[in-house]
């Protein structure tokens, strides 16, 4: 942790010393100095963090770590404070002219005893940094040729060697999976990898395949080697070859303990070459893995096989490169075999292995506490096994679950065992993974949201050809390939939406807050919290973490379910947290924001996303730091003109959605904006604006500036300016996202663009079309359209049906027409097509060859609709088929046994219907549920 902290200052140093150098002027040499001493102290820390988290008895090396990372941290608040004092003088000497002059000598004065004040600490912080680098010396701690690991490793016990041999009574749901890669083994690819988090069972599963006796009698001879994260090339080879002779009951020659690499190779490949083998590779961490056995291996066309467990889904893919592979992602545990696990293993000694009435409900809280890790649930069990059937006993333990989990000697293992994902991090990585300790359990993560906090906590770097959100993106990936994030919801173009942790490996997260400095606290206790905290999650809920001293250390709050939010509030924040660089208060009461908001001058991102706030105070542009402002579903409705000095900010939502009870249906509308935003150049998702209010087209001249735009929401757009808003849109050459809606009833005047965005990925027009513009069929990246109150006709349905990537269609009272006819050959890529509110739709005619991709289909209101097509039982990829308040006559024909068309649809998984009644209560049925029949009476 300390590497982390260390490594994130460095960074920060090494870019104010190329890009601020009158930033830094009187203290740029400190500065030097102070980065020349890190980038010593930084070529140890790895292996000092790796020490400190693997010998808990060192006590002098933990201390060394502490210390390296307390004082990281006093190097960013001082900069902080250097950097916050040269905004106060340099907003002093824009006063007035009057009052610059009466003030400028005390000012002086004030100034300069300032910059004594930080100059000294930069020294003293200077004498502290070459300390620490001089008891490093002390302690001996030198840079190791084993990438962290040392001797001591081998002595040591591995928590994972049980693993491999786990009885076959503590089992289950492993069958299906066993006897596929079973199968695999005999006749299909060459190598076979098994993937998953930490605890999921890769292990105990590979270990049962290669022990099945139609693998043992298929195969001439057999070898099973543990990797690790440090495996050596030679010793990890001679194992191998050892395996092999000693599977046929040979004795290895004496020679292979001196042969070096190369030899190691051929000696591998001469043995091996009349023999059909498998080898199995336990625990492979890195890529590279691939290039130190792939010639010693060789294919020798007799059906030789490999299997690999990993927990990083890019060990899989690298594999692909010179072999075929099958790749089996392991998952948890659904809950019944989780509970059958369970009791299997805390009811061991009972002939019967049943759980008693009075532990049923505890035991299904235990089980979905561990998510479905057989690890955890294994462990559990065994624990739960010493404690008979008390019921108090179990309550115990599920009440002080993470506590058990830290420090109960049964179940540390398991903390173990998914710690080291964690620590084969890179320190960018680290940072990103601990930050998910600010949400609460079970919280699902939107990741746009989680991207722009990582990026206002300095945890991303820049990259010269991607945006910080798509290096964010990036990062992410790499977590969930690595399996410490777990994926929520993917959308239609095969994006991440939001993502998750396991709550175990949240437990993980949390055992390090001290490291992390991240301190659970409330909103009402914020004002009187004496804290030492980095970063400050802010939830009502029982056993918020402990701290002491200084405040205004904290660079984040977070706030989750607060009930109050005191008047205060800002005051505190700009008095006590004067180095906060991001607000969060997404969800809280929150109805006014004061201008003391100014005074948070390192603020990066801001979000009072629907909270009750109706206007910003005119201060918010004094934030010339802020990337993020997010006010989205707040109750602003109009941006104050100082908005326009924001010039770093990249994300600027604002928008409110209103009722309209005439079409039954919530719309949104954007934020009323000044027509200068010339400042605004670093803009890169704006919406919505509204523009109702809106007469001449300055507003669209400085529209146009804004040439780093790749999401653009516009609102209540007037024909007259729809010209206007063409040539603006044809200068931003990255919009990947663009949604336009008309004011009220008008038309969309949206025909004089004639170049797109060439990167237009996703399109949204709300308005009356005659027809779909003829620039729509240029977009050759298109994957999602939405068309609402456009009354297209058939034709536009050709222009839109040969976009080649084409994955979304939703069409919402756009039709006006009684027919709606798919031709074959049409929407070949198309994944999602919904076809709501077309009242006066009475027939709908797919022809076999149109939609052939179709996974998801929605339908309805469509009173007048009788029958669904009979080529609706050819989709053979369609999962999903919703239906929404159609007629009882049509539901009827799709009932089983008795519905004539049921014949259509009985191939797809899950037919939904949504009735919605009198109270405006919607019900939600499944076909075949007889409470739906009860409806359709």
């Amino acid at each position: 942790m300390a590497e982390l902290a260390a490594c994130l200052v460095k960074d920060k140093l090494t870019s104010l010393l190329c890009e601020d150098v009158e930033l830094l002027r009187g203290v740029h040499e400190e500065v030097e100095d102070i980065k020349v001493e890190l980038d010593f102290i930084t070529c140890f820390l790895k292996e000092a963090d790796a020490r400190a988290a693997r010998d808990q008895d060192s006590d002098s090396i933990i201390t060394w770590v502490k210390l390296v990372k307390e004082t990281a941290f006093r190097i960013e608040d001082a900069l902080d404070d250097y950097i916050l004092h040269l905004h106060v003088v340099n907003s002093h000497e824009h006063h007035g002219f009057i009052k610059a002059h009466l003030c400028k000598l005390a000012s002086f004065l004030k100034s300069m005893k300032k910059r004594r004040e930080i100059a000294s600490e930069l020294r003293d912080i200077v004498r502290s940094v070459r300390g620490i680098g001089q008891k490093r010396k002390r302690y001996g701690l030198k840079i190791t040729e084993t990438n962290g690991s040392s001797s001591t490793d081998v002595a040591r016990r591995d928590p994972r060697v049980g693993l491999q041999f786990v009885q076959d009574d503590e089992l289950v749901g492993i069958d299906s999976s066993r006897n596929e890669l079973v199968r695999r083994l005999v006749s299909g690819p060459s190598v076979v990898s098994l993937v998953g988090m930490g605890g999921i069972g890769k292990t105990t599963l590979a270990r049962k395949v290669y022990e099945n006796q139609t693998v043992i009698q298929h195969f001439d001879c057999h070898a099973w080697v543990t990797v690790s994260q440090s495996f050596q090339v030679e010793e990890l080879l001679r194992t191998l070859l050892r395996r092999f002779y000693e599977a046929r009951k040979e004795s290895p020659p004496d020679a292979i303990g001196r042969m070096d690499e190369e030899e190691l190779i051929s000696k591998s490949r001469e043995y091996l070459q009349d023999k059909r083998y498998v080898a199995v590779f336990d625990d492979v961490w890195n890529q590279d893995f691939w290039h130190s056995i792939e010639h010693v291996l060789l294919d020798n066309n007799k059906g030789c096989r490999i299997i690999i467990t990993t927990r990083n889904a890019k060990v899989a893919e690298f594999c692909k490169k010179s072999s075929l592979i099958y790749v089996h992602g392991l998952k948890p545990l659904p809950l019944e075999l989780a509970q059958e696990l369970l009791y299997r293993t805390a009811f061991r000694f009972d002939p019967g292995k049943q759980c008693p009435p009075e532990l049923k409900d505890l035991s299904l809280d235990i089980v979905r506490r561990c998510e479905g890790l057989p690890l955890a649930i294994v462990a559990i069990g065994g624990l739960l096994s010493t404690k008979g059937k008390d019921v108090l006993q179990w309550e115990s333990l599920h009440n002080s679950f993470g506590a058990e989990f830290d420090s109960n000697p049964h179940l540390t293992d398991i903390k173990k065992i998914l710690s080291f994902s964690y620590l084969d991090l890179p320190y960018h990585l680290k940072s990103c993974f601990l930050y998910f300790g600010m949400f609460p359990e079970d919280y699902s993560i939107s990741c746009g949201r989680l991207f722009r906090l990582w990026a206002a906590a300095g945890f991303v770097k820049q990259k010269q050809y991607a945006t910080l959100e798509e290096a964010a993106g990036e990062y992410l990936i790499e977590l969930v390939h690595r399996s410490l994030v777990q994926v929520e919801s993917i959308d239609s173009m095969g994006r991440v939406r939001e993502c998750r942790v396991h709550d175990l490996m949240r437990e993980v997260i949390l055992s390090k807050w001290e490291e992390l400095n991240l301190i659970q606290t409330s909103v009402r206790n914020l004002e009187s919290f004496k804290g030492k905290a980095r970063h400050l999650s802010l939830y009502d809920r029982p056993n918020n973490f402990p701290g002491s001293s200084s405040k205004s250390q904290a660079h984040s709050i977070i706030a989750f379910e607060a009930a109050d939010v005191p008047e205060s509030l800002f005051r505190t924040l700009s008095r006590d947290f004067k180095f906060l660089k991001e607000l969060d208060f997404q969800g809280v009461p929150l109805s006014y924001v004061p201008e003391e908001l100014g005074d948070l001058f390192h603020l990066r991102y801001l979000s009072l996303r629907d909270t009750k706030v109706k206007i910003l105070p005119e201060s918010i542009g004094k934030l010339h730091n802020l990337q993020t402002l997010d006010l989205k579903r707040s109750l602003v409705h109009e941006l104050p003109v100082e908005t326009n000095k924001l010039h770093n900010l990249l994300y600027l939502a604002a928008y409110y959605t209103i009722y309209d009870r005439n079409s039954n249906f919530y719309s949104r509308r954007g934020a009323k904006m000044s027509n200068s935003f010339a400042n605004l150049e670093s803009l890169e998702k704006l919406f919505s604006v509204c523009l109702e209010t809106l007469e001449g087209d300055e507003f669209f001249i400085e529209l146009a500036r804004l040439k780093q735009l790749k999401k653009l929401g516009i609102s209540r757009l007037k024909p007259k300016h729809g010209a206007a808003l063409c040539t603006a849109i044809e200068q931003m050459n990255k919009l990947q996202s663009l949604t336009i809606s008309a004011k009220g009833e008008d038309f969309l005047e949206l025909q004089s663009m004639s170049r797109p965005p060439v990167f237009l990925r996703s399109l949204c027009l709300r308005g009356r079309l005659t027809k779909v513009p003829n620039w729509v069929s240029k977009l050759q990246n298109l994957a999602r359209i939405g068309l609402h109150w456009s009354r297209i006709s058939d034709d536009s349905l050709k222009i839109l049906g040969v976009l080649p990537n084409l994955l979304k269609f939703q069409l919402t009272n756009g039709y006006d027409g009684a027919r709606l006819h798919f031709e074959k050959g049409y929407f070949q890529s198309l994944k999602e097509l919904a076809l709501r509110m077309l009242n006066g739709l009475n027939r709908l005619t797919i022809e076999e060859g149109a939609v052939p991709c179709l996974e998801w289909l929605s339908i309805g209101p469509s009173p007048y609709l009788q029958e669904l097509p009979w080529t609706i039982s050819r989709l053979t990829g369609l999962k999903h088929l919703d239906f929404h308040n159609m007629p009882n006559s049509f539901a009827r024909r799709l009932v089983p046994s008795k519905g004539t068309d049921h014949w259509k649809v009985e191939h797809i998984p899950n037919v939904v219907f949504y009735c919605t009644n009198g109270s405006m209560q919607c019900n939600v049925y499944k076909l075949g549920d007889p409470r739906l029949l009860q409806e359709l009476r």
